[in-house]
């Protein structure tokens, strides 16, 4: 089956495509979707839920890249029959969400539809991004925090439970002072959104490597989507100062893998179409 994200990726001809952002003389361009029905339900989550959500999966892209957002431009489809009070509480949480990360929403537009969507684009600054591609044979792979509870917590919301209003799922963690403290030690990085496996698979690919794997992962684990923790990489001389730095941080480390020549992938599920 053809991967329809990267075909269409590959019908654009631009050196700058490739990352979590495009990075041209010093900033960070990016921008993500979020969408009624596909990313979330109106049942699962309310308007503050939403708002906040829609906010952090894009700035998670900017401190993939160990970038500072500065700015957002934000397209809202609004239904009809939306009310005053609940257009106020979706812009008021995206407006304090960007605000904690210093960041500030300029404009956009709004359009009328049959579902909620929000789609944000973050301009942001670095003065050392980190890229996907760098990944050497002999470089440990390894991710930030605990995953599987955005999957597991998903799987409830579809047998129609409850889960917490702290959940993963509502609230990603985002590592953006870990990465900015660690980033000369990394040499390469993004962050986990469509899953551990499929987004290792993307790290392999960029760098045309494989992978020998130090650690039995779990389906749980690596088919979890939309979890926006760090998929990292860097030479195992660095590994103790990566674990000290992540601690001071509060942020858990797990080392899975080292590049090696050959063609080993995971087997993922595609999360788009």
């Amino acid at each position: 089956m053809v991967d329809l994200e990267s075909f269409i990726i590959s019908k654009f001809s631009s050196a700058y495509i490739g990352d979590d952002g495009a990075v041209i003389d010093g900033y960070c361009y990016s921008m993500d979707s979020f969408f009624e029905d596909i990313h979330f339900k109106r049942e699962w989550m309310d308007m503050g839920q939403i708002g906040r959500k829609s906010m952090l999966v894009n700035i998670s892209d900017a401190i993939a890249m160990n970038a500072k957002p500065l700015f957002a431009l934000v397209s809202l489809s609004l239904q009809k029959d939306i009310s005053p009070k609940e257009i106020e509480d979706l812009s008021a949480s995206m407006q304090r969400c960007a605000k904690e990360f210093g960041c500030e929403i300029i404009g956009g537009d709004t359009i009328s539809g049959d579902k909620l969507s929000i789609t944000v684009a973050i301009i942001s600054k670095s003065n050392n991004p980190l890229f996907r591609k760098g990944l050497k044979d002999g470089c440990i792979l390894a991710y930030t925090g605990i995953l599987g509870e955005s999957k597991r917590d998903l799987e409830q919301l579809f047998m129609g439970k409850k889960i917490r209003s702290n959940s993963r799922f509502y609230e990603p963690v985002l590592r953006a002072d870990f990465i900015e403290r660690s980033r000369e030690l990394l040499v390469c990085g993004m962050d986990i959104s469509d899953g551990l496996f499929c987004d290792t698979n993307k790290i392999l690919d960029m760098n045309d490597c494989g992978l020998e794997l130090t650690l039995n992962i779990s389906s749980e684990i690596g088919d979890s989507g939309e979890e926006y923790e760090m998929l990292i990489g860097f030479e195992p001389k660095n590994l103790e100062k990566i674990i000290d730095i992540a601690s001071s941080c509060n942020t858990t480390i797990t080392p899975f893998g080292i590049a090696k020549n050959n063609d080993f992938r995971f087997a993922c599920k595609n999360h788009h179409f």
